[in-house]
């Protein structure tokens, strides 16, 4: 073997990659396999099994009762009365499902042929009464996992707007019975022909139910109807989507519009799979790509293959099996794979499974950033941080430090300002005629050693101050000081609004010290939404220190980002929390990964793209603004001062905002929160700078920015990891019609003390050329609780 190959192979075992585990369902399996049968579908790829609950015996009886209830029904039902039925008990001859070895780890499949969403009262109450005994009796059985299948109408087809409210309120019921068990909707992706249920249901014998057929099929009614369920469900975590896979996908919007909700398994039968040139079963490239994006989910859904084999030969001898019924190794070796020897018969390989494993190890492997930080982190929710009031851990710091590419973004633009200083000549704050610049909030150090960096890369002579008021953190520094910077940094502990800048005079003299002015202030305040951490308050009391001329702040503007999203996961982990005593849980605006989420707005709306800015704040301030915050907060201000907020002075209310956005929705769907980005202009080159290139012009493209909006990070801060978004939740989801238009309001409010949100959401439609009518609306949802303190 060539080295070369033997390289290959090394890397590619390192290499990880999300795992496939596939099932195997046959939608005409009426009885639990045997053991012997069980370890033959595993042997032939199969990672697990499914089993029907009940047998042909259970329904059989249920169908008499069924026919015997109608009769009786139509016959002796009188004004101001039902006729209500009962079902039986499951009894030994209706079931070959019992507590076992292999128990827990078989998927159990509710009877297909019950019509919990039947108008007949009759048999939607019989068919409630089997789902319940079925759920009961696999709960006590120890399975794990039950699959339902789902409604097969939807409410938006006339005359069947009933029957989902009627089957979501029964797997309410379910759920409450099977108290240890998780429940898996067998739900289309959207109604394609041929995609459901082969069974004939209980409403075959009501001779008043007509099937409809030929329909205009509507993408999104499987997921409406998914929706009604999980709502009435009131999100439970137990409650699950098995979502049949169609042979034609449908658009990216309603493959979006799936991946965030809870997927435990893909299913796909034989329609989806098309056969290749040689016979053997293989997927789109729309499939794989689809199949892939899925897979990258932190818990990643399972495989369910049904009616693709393989035929499993009958077990004559289940009970009492003996060593007769099994080949000796010797007797195994001598015979192929395909005779008999006892009851027991090797298949062959499944040809789907087969396939799958093949896509398997065509998945692009997950970098070191998936594996070890982002995946974990999907969708997990974490509290703001208070850096103000709070003293940050070590460990904190720490993960902000394994960003690859700020620090990097940030030397790149102190450099920058360093070279422009020099080639435009600009006098410094320093009596040796260095370049002064303070880092504001210094952690650990990490912008103090870029700094110390770009001065090395630029020749351009620096003196640096470290300003950091955590008194751990401080320690810490004089350590990096000590053993890292030789001496170069001055570190103070002080809060930066209290610093006075860098001290000129002789610290013992008994005159009255004098304080030097800074060139450049770099900072990194900015939080998930720019600003939620105060930034523009702690710059803004650090601004005296600045060069009044010629300072320069890195950043110098920042803006905060919105959109709303559908994002049912996160919203059924606050509502958990909720419920579990957090009295805040809908209050706070939460820092996540968002990754299992759906963008609701519609794309290349011209004036109304799916990311909009929400407001912008720019470093340093004029110096009319600050004066004019001075005024207030000493009340020179005619009348006293008089804030926006009751009680205060009005001294942070040029840090106050408030926008008003408007998105367009194309297709329907659910707001559970707005999502929260933000974009930073660290640096911009000066145009007159002699180091810009003869010809060349200032453009966007010279900005040395920071980016976490989905559209520009890649090309902005491509990898950078130290901040996630931001998720404004609303109390209650907002459903919304087709072309309908969300109008977002948001405020930033501050009362000198504090500084928090408020957002609500409203849905418009229209009804003529100008002419608009409000179909929904959120709360007006408030973080005033769990406040910033200033």
């Amino acid at each position: 073997m060539s080295q070369t190959l033997v390289d290959q192979q090394s890397e590619d075992a390192h290499e990880v990659r999300p795992i496939f585990y596939i099932g195997q369902h046959d939608s005409t399996r009426t009885e639990t396999l045997t053991d012997t049968q069980y370890g033959q579908v595993l042997n032939t790829g199969f990672t697990f099994v499914t089993t029907p609950i009940a047998n042909e015996n259970f329904h059989d009886r249920v169908l008499k009762l069924a026919e015997a209830s109608l009769l009786d029904a139509a016959n002796d039902e009188q004004p101001g009365s039902i006729f209500d039925p009962v079902v039986p008990p499951i009894t030994i001859e209706d079931t070959n499902l019992f507590p076992g070895t292999y128990t827990s780890g078989l998927i159990a499949y509710s009877s297909p042929w019950i019509d919990l969403c039947s108008s007949n009262h009759v048999l939607s109450s019989i068919s409630r009464q089997v789902l319940n005994l079925e759920v009961s009796y696999a709960n006590f059985c120890g399975v794990r996992s039950i699959i339902i299948p789902g409604p097969r109408h939807d409410s938006i087809q006339t005359g069947n707007d009933r029957g989902i409210a009627q089957y979501a309120r029964a797997i309410q019921e379910a759920l409450s019975i099977g108290t240890r068990v998780s429940i898996m909707v067998h739900i289309p992706m959207y109604r394609e022909p041929g995609l459901e249920e082969k069974v004939p249901t209980l409403s075959v014998l009501d001779q008043d139910n007509e099937e409809s057929s030929g329909r205009e099929i509507d993408l999104f009614s499987s997921w409406d109807s998914w929706h009604t369920i999980r709502s009435v469900c009131d999100y439970d975590a137990r409650l699950f989507v098995a979502l049949r896979i169609p042979r034609a996908l449908p658009e990216k919007e309603l493959q979006t519009r799936w991946f965030s909700e809870p997927l435990q398994y893909l299913t796909l039968g034989p329609q989806t799979f098309q056969m290749n040139k040689t016979g053997y079963p293989s997927l789109s490239r729309y499939h794989q790509e689809m199949i892939f994006t899925y897979m990258r989910l932190k818990s990643t859904p399972y495989f369910l293959l049904y009616d693709v084999g393989p035929e499993v030969p009958v077990d004559t001898k289940a009970e009492g099996l003996s060593e007769a019924n099994f080949p000796t190794l010797a007797e195994a070796a001598a015979q192929p794979s395909s005779s008999n020897t006892g009851t027991f018969r090797l298949l062959a390989p499944n040809n789907y499974t087969i396939y799958l494993r093949y896509l398997e190890r065509q998945q692009e492997p997950l970098n070191d950033l998936e594996q070890n930080t982002l995946t974990n982190f999907q969708d997990w929710l974490q509290s703001p941080l208070q850096p103000l009031s709070d003293n940050l851990e070590s460990v904190t710091y720490e993960v902000f430090e394994g960003d690859p590419v700020k620090y990097f973004q940030y030397e790149v633009a102190i450099a920058a300002a360093l070279r422009d200083w020099a080639a435009l000549k600009k006098p410094t704050s320093s009596p040796g005629g260095e370049v002064v610049i303070a880092v504001a909030g210094s952690g650990r150090g990490p912008l103090v050693t870029r700094a110390l960096r770009a001065s090395e890369s630029t020749g351009v002579p620096v003196r640096v101050w470290a300003v950091e008021k955590n008194p751990n953190a401080y320690v810490y520094l004089l350590r990096q000081n000590q053993r890292e910077w030789s001496g170069r940094v001055t570190v103070v502990k002080t809060d930066m609004r209290a610093w006075k800048g860098p001290l000129l005079s002789d610290p013992s003299s008994t005159d009255a010290p004098i304080y030097g002015k800074v060139d450049i202030l770099v900072s990194e305040l900015l939080g998930s939404f720019a600003d939620n951490e105060l930034s523009p308050e702690c710059l803004d009391g650090i601004q005296h220190v600045l060069a009044p001329e010629s300072g320069i702040s890195i950043p110098a503007s920042y803006t905060a980002h919105a959109s709303p999203i559908s994002a049912p996961r996160i919203y059924a982990d606050i509502r958990q929390r909720a419920a579990n005593a957090d009295l805040t849980a809908f209050d706070t605006p939460w820092v996540v990964r968002l990754f299992a989420i759906d963008f609701v707005a519609q794309r290349g709306v011209p004036d109304h793209p799916r990311f909009q800015t929400a407001w912008e704040f720019m470093h340093p301030l004029p110096k009319r603004v600050m004066d004019a915050a001075e005024a207030r907060r000493k009340g020179g201000v005619v009348g006293g001062g008089g804030g926006s907020m009751s009680g205060s002075v009005g001294a942070n209310d040029h840090n106050a905002r408030h926008c008003h956005m408007t998105f367009v929705c194309r297709s329907r769907g659910v707001v559970h929160g707005l999502a929260g980005y933000f974009e930073a202009v660290l640096y911009t080159p000066d145009a007159n700078s002699q180091e810009r290139e003869e010809g060349e012009t200032r453009d966007e493209e010279t900005k040395i920015e920071l980016s976490t909006l989905p559209d520009n990070i890649d090309r902005k801060s491509k990898d950078m990891i130290s901040w996630f978004p931001i998720f404004f939740p609303l109390k209650q989801p907002l459903y919304f019609p087709p072309d309908t238009e969300l109008e977002v309001s948001m405020w930033r409010q501050t009362d000198d003390t504090r500084v928090w949100y408020e957002w609500l959401v409203e849905a418009f439609m229209w009804v003529g050329p100008t002419q608009r009518v409000k179909v929904g609306g959120s709360d007006l949802c408030s973080s005033r609780k769990v406040a910033c303190l200033l």
